[in-house]
């Protein structure tokens, strides 16, 4: 599941389609309106249209290219396609940008297929160490 930005609201498919409608249009006019881009993303990934998805990802992570939540979201895109090793290198970008909710991320249905990986395994336990040992010397 992916992070937002947004508090989650629920959504039937016609209302998902209404509203990816909605925001298409919006970014006809202002296609680099970042919160359009944000909740289009979230809209494709949830109807199921993973490229759709991913392609707005990489548009934000071009827009805002320090973005924990942002890069988080590049993850999930790529690892619903399948595509390892995309999907790591993006993750680790959001953790080095500040993203630090390992235990959604490990919870993550969008991210099953990386965290089968063993090395994703000990990267993810390793970057939670140093993380908490950050916080330890930052108290």
């Amino acid at each position: 599941m992916r992070k937002e930005h947004a508090p989650k609201v629920s959504r039937k498919r016609d209302d998902t389609e209404f509203e990816i409608v909605f925001y298409e249009n919006i970014l006809k006019e202002t296609p680099d309106f970042i919160e359009a881009l944000v909740a289009i993303g979230d809209l494709y990934t949830k109807a199921g249209f993973w490229q759709k998805g991913l392609e707005v990802d990489l548009k934000l992570a071009r827009l805002r290219c320090d973005d924990a939540i942002i890069f988080y979201n590049l993850a999930c895109s790529y690892a619903l396609l399948n595509q390892t090793r995309l999907a790591l290198s993006a993750l680790s970008k959001a953790i080095e940008f500040g993203y630090s909710d390992f235990k959604h991320l490990r919870e993550d249905p969008d991210l099953e297929n990386l965290l089968k990986d063993e090395q994703v395994q000990e990267f993810l336990a390793q970057s939670e160490k140093k993380r908490k040992m950050s916080k330890k010397f930052q108290a």
